[in-house]
């Protein structure tokens, strides 16, 4: 039988933690309020099966977000309608249009046709049902009520895809911008500027002065097609050694750190990761999951390292009794009207009522910031790319002009 163990409190609001053996979470929990004590977190202590990491190694792929929103927003509509799950399961998985979501169902079927609950089906792949997906979905189980879970994991999911798409879109257009940019430049560098540098030393001669700009542009475009077999490996190189460096967990901390400190984009930085806080955590707290277990898997869900060691750390604080509220009061990266909305939340006990306002709130302020950091991206942009063309077409007609004025 598996070993839980277990964050509670009990009378007179003190902290008890410890270890018990039970069935699945759910009966654990059960056991835990029939005690009269009031679960804060509950965790599986036994090592996990081979099962799991047989179905990882085998899972094939990554599913589109869409088509988990898809499958979310149906499978609670035939829920609600009362059609038994298994076969819910079965009439989705037989008409997605993902090859990997089809695999992935009907691992889950077999499962849940061996008496698994769904949530620990779901568990066995990570890359496609999040932690938070997980979460909600056995909080919905324990307390009879997934089809509503459902909804709230759909709109959740279309809520936090439709914050992506906005920010990936905002960000295409300059992203192409510096690309042609690059190409331009070295194109012109290494096809362009040699010719014309050898045509205005063929009319003025070897003696001829040329300005400095020309001469500096020449320079550069000598140094490129000399050492263009160094410079694009080093280029590559350093990309992709940047790359594997922010993915180790001091570079992940240094580059988090610099995006939300970053003028210009820090604002909408820290606006996402509120709303990704707001939304999820009332979610789970809506659905259900213990406060500490709410908090742990938002803080991984929030998607920057500083944030996440701030809610684990908040996490600690309230396991001691404190309030969350209280607690993120005192850190600079969240806004003052989230922990006054959070206190209003714990006073009234509509914790997660009060937090969706508060994501759609900050949702709306996103859009906003995007909107108008596009709308200042792109004439810059412009003005930057015009600047260097024109930069190098100075160097060019200014030795031009010259020639023809000696010639006069």
């Amino acid at each position: 039988m598996p070993n839980f163990s277990f964050t509670a409190v009990g009378a007179n609001n003190k902290v008890v933690n410890g270890n018990i053996e039970g069935t699945n979470r759910d009966a654990v929990y059960k056991h835990l309020q029939e005690q009269g004590v009031r679960p804060l977190s509950i965790k599986e202590t036994s090592p996990p099966s081979k099962s799991l990491s047989i179905a990882k190694l085998l899972t094939p792929g990554k599913v589109k977000s869409d088509h988990i929103v898809v499958f979310t927003r149906e499978l609670s509509a035939m829920v609600s309608a009362g059609v038994p799950l298994l076969r819910c399961l079965n009439s989705l998985a037989e008409h997605t249009e993902s090859a990997q979501l089809k695999k992935i169902l009907g691992s889950v079927i077999k499962d849940v046709e061996g008496g698994a609950p769904l949530a620990d089906a779901l568990e066995k792949f990570p890359d496609t049902f999040s932690t938070v997906y997980v979460n909600m979905v056995r909080a919905g189980e324990a307390a009879g009520i997934l089809d509503e879970i459902l909804k709230r994991l759909a709109t959740q999911q279309e809520k936090s895809s439709t914050m992506r798409k906005k920010i990936k879109s905002a960000m295409t257009y300059p992203t192409v911008l510096v690309v042609i940019t690059v190409v331009a430049f070295f194109g012109l560098m290494i096809f362009v500027i040699p010719q014309i540098g050898k045509i205005i030393s063929d009319l003025g001669g070897p003696d001829a002065q040329l300005p400095l700009i020309t001469q500096i542009m020449l320079g550069i475009s000598k140094f490129v097609t000399s050492y263009w077999f160094i410079l694009i490996p080093l280029f590559a190189a350093g990309v992709f050694a940047l790359l594997r460096y922010i993915q180790t967990k001091d570079g992940k901390r240094q580059f988090h750190t610099l995006i939300i400190n970053l003028p210009g984009i820090k604002t909408i930085t820290r606006k996402v990761a509120v709303a990704r806080f707001a939304r999820t955590f009332s979610a789970l707290i809506g659905a259900g999951v213990a406060v500490l277990e709410a908090l742990e898997v938002t803080a991984h869900a929030v998607g920057n390292v500083v944030y996440e060691k701030v809610l684990l750390d908040a996490a600690e604080e309230v396991k001691n009794g404190a309030t969350l509220s209280s607690i993120i009061e005192k850190s600079p990266l969240f806004p003052a009207i989230v922990p006054q909305m959070l206190s209003v939340g714990e006073e009234t006990g509509q914790t997660d009522v009060v937090l969706v306002k508060v994501a759609d709130f900050y949702e709306e302020e996103v859009d906003v910031a995007i909107d108008g950091l596009s709308s200042i991206i792109e004439p810059v942009m412009i003005v930057f790319m015009g600047a260097m063309v024109g930069l190098i077409a100075a160097s060019v007609m200014s030795p031009i002009a010259n020639l023809s004025q000696n010639i006069r």
